[in-house]
């Protein structure tokens, strides 16, 4: 468990998280529904603003975010190096994190990011036995 990332102050949810998604930005729009999925994921998941991006958690461990840039918006994975990714979706050559970038006009496969999403609420689980 040393190799978790822990985020204090996590909880069912979070109002700081509704504001953040009651601005006025399309990309915030665009990320919304895949922040609806991770809360989904399970009974055992909490979120927090970290960093000022909303961060879905199993207990206080970290396993996704999303947030909003000027030209696009993005879907995170805090172990997202460990996921299979047939797809070829995650971007990013960290030692840990990779994301997925979401462009107004550009396709994506929904079915593929709601795969991720899933494994890795599923690793989280897992790394925490």
């Amino acid at each position: 468990m040393d190799d978790l990332f822990l985020l204090n102050d996590t909880v069912r949810r979070d109002p700081r998280i509704k504001a953040w998604f009651s601005a006025a930005d399309p990309h915030r729009l665009m990320v919304r529904a895949w922040f609806e999925q991770m809360r989904g994921c399970g009974a055992d998941v909490r979120e927090v603003l970290h960093d000022h991006m909303p961060t879905a958690c199993v207990g206080d461990a970290a396993f996704a975010y999303v947030n909003a840039f000027k030209a696009h918006a993005s879907v995170g994975f805090f172990y997202g190096a460990t996921l299979a990714d047939p797809a070829h979706l995650l971007e990013g050559d960290g030692k840990r994190m990779r994301h997925v970038k979401l462009r107004p006009g550009k396709t994506l496969n929904d079915a593929a990011l709601q795969d991720l999403i899933a494994a890795a609420y599923a690793d989280i689980r897992q790394r925490l036995g």
